[in-house]
């Protein structure tokens, strides 16, 4: 007899409906399983054999052949061997057809029976609503995940055995509840309070506007300045993540397997990778094109301590996500394509020593030691970074100071005002952010009166500025007067935008 069984994949980030179609006839006992499987899926002909025995079924000794459709599609992981024993189970009557035959399926079996969770539920559910599929039996595991889905009832069987039973009408399941997401959001996100940060008046003021507009932002200056303290307060006011936006991080974290007990990502994304980070680490790849530490920050912080000391090519492959906000891995296996919309938070020292440029220490470095060690971040990357600042070492006055600075909590409520006037300016375009526009919004929203343009018109020559930085300028300046609840840009805008490009002068030409 042949059943056809529903069940789900994952391609890059995005669920596809896959058929499992099994068929159980007469001949030498045999199990094979089409439909491009990989090593995982092959491997379940032993976990689904098991599992079927040693819940109380039956084993049939016949031909078993199983197709994945659509064929052409590489199937991976454990997640078929549910829907493969259902069908087994189907295809020999042990199991009404009637009864399987409208929901998906999807889990790993243990040689016991018992279902176990699988990766990427979250895409694979929002594909099932959009395929018009309304019930799904997924593990216990995935519990979480599946309750912030809407349009599709997730049952939750524990084992291969409950299933069966409920099949029967002898039992019944539990239901993943539903959750309303604006009650799990943590208003309070884990990070260095911005009032513990002594001196560093303008990185304070460069990380607000980073924060309010989605800039990226680099930090130079020697060590022990604060710039890594700064860099990790940066979290603390960053606006609240949006349903949407956690929707999407979410996602990319499920296919990863870095997703936590929550179910759903309730705060923005802070991925610190250490500097010795592989190009495939931190942009995706591996034989099966994973997502990488660019796409596990989207719509959050990507923090690189030490700049120069990561791989010049793992650097450069930050270009496309810095620019598109997506990044395409393409490998033997596999291509696809990921969101990387993320801000860049970066670090790094002027030169070897650290004290090029200082006003309290001397640098022992030679002209050509400070150049080759700037030379290992290009020039073409710099001019991707909106917001450029030096930072120098703190005094003992401004280290003793007993007065606390401005704390994260009132700095991120200036943030959240300013995104909102930004949520609202950008509503229905699917961005967020004034660092996501497009050049037909920057010509839309970025106006400037006739001092505003002599003034950037002036720095454009003299910094030799690229069209992308002055661009980036624009994004800035806009940002720096939502902050100020300002309708237009103001020359005063413009100039200190203008100042956080001084880097590109200073160290680079």
């Amino acid at each position: 007899m042949l059943a056809r069984i529903k069940s789900l994949g994952i391609q890059g980030i995005d669920g596809f409906p896959v058929t499992v179609e099994c068929d159980v006839t007469n001949g030498l006992p045999s199990f094979e399983i089409v439909g491009l499987p990989d090593t995982a899926v092959k491997e379940s002909k032993e976990r689904v054999r098991l599992a079927i025995k040693n819940s109380g079924f039956q084993f049939p000794l016949g031909r078993i052949t199983v197709n994945l459709a659509p064929a052409d599609i590489k199937k991976e992981g454990p997640l078929y061997d549910l829907p493969i024993a259902i069908g087994i189970l189907t295809a020999t009557e042990q199991l009404d057809p009637e009864s399987t035959k409208n929901g998906a399926f999807l889990g790993e079996l243990s040689l016991s029976g018992e279902i176990k969770g699988v990766r990427g539920l979250t895409p694979m559910l929002i594909s099932a609503r959009d395929e018009k599929i309304e019930t799904c039996y997924i593990s216990p595991e995935n519990e979480k995940e599946a309750s912030f889905i809407t349009g599709v009832t997730a049952y939750i069987p524990k084992n291969l055995q409950e299933l069966a039973r409920f099949f029967r009408n002898e039992i019944s399941l539990n239901i993943a509840e539903p959750k309303i997401f604006d009650e799990f959001i943590k208003t309070a996100p884990v990070g260095t309070d911005f009032k513990y940060i002594k001196g560093q008046k303008t990185a304070r003021l460069a990380a607000q506007i980073s924060a309010a507009g989605g800039h990226n932002l680099i930090l130079i200056g020697p060590p022990g300045a604060g710039k890594t303290m700064i860099a990790k307060a940066i979290p603390t006011i960053l606006p609240t993540i949006t349903f949407e936006e956690a929707l999407e991080s979410t996602k990319i974290h499920s296919v990863a397997g870095t997703l936590e007990n929550g179910g759903i990502l309730t705060t923005r994304p802070f991925r610190a990778p250490h500097h010795t980070t592989s190009m495939a680490a931190l942009s995706g790849g591996g034989n099966k094109a994973k997502p990488g530490e660019v796409s596990l920050a989207h719509n959050g912080v990507l923090f690189l301590d030490e700049l120069p000391e990561y791989n010049r090519n793992a650097l450069e492959a930050l270009r496309q996500p810095l620019e598109d906000g997506v990044i395409t891995v393409s490998r033997v296996q596999q291509s696809a394509k990921y969101p990387a919309n993320f801000m860049l938070i970066a670090s790094m020292n002027p030169c070897p020593c650290g004290n090029y440029g200082s006003k309290t220490n001397r640098c022992v470095c030679t002209q050509g030691q400070i150049q080759k060690y700037l030379s290992k971040i290009s020039g073409p990357l710099l001019d991707r970074i909106d917001l450029q600042v030096e930072v120098d070492a703190v005094t003992y006055e401004e280290l003793t100071e007993t007065e606390l600075g401005e704390d994260s909590n009132s700095i991120r409520q200036r943030v959240e005002q300013a995104r909102e006037i930004q949520r609202a300016r950008f509503k229905g375009t699917g961005i967020y952010c004034n660092a996501q526009m497009n050049d037909e919004m920057i010509k839309k929203y970025c106006a400037l009166d006739k001092q505003s343009q002599v003034l950037l018109e002036t720095a454009f020559k003299n910094l030799k500025m690229s069209a992308r930085g002055y661009n980036r300028v624009l994004k800035v300046a806009r940002t720096i007067a939502d902050l100020n609840k300002q309708e237009n840009i103001s020359p005063r805008d413009i100039t200190l935008a203008i100042s956080f490009r001084n880097l590109d002068r200073k160290y680079w030409q």
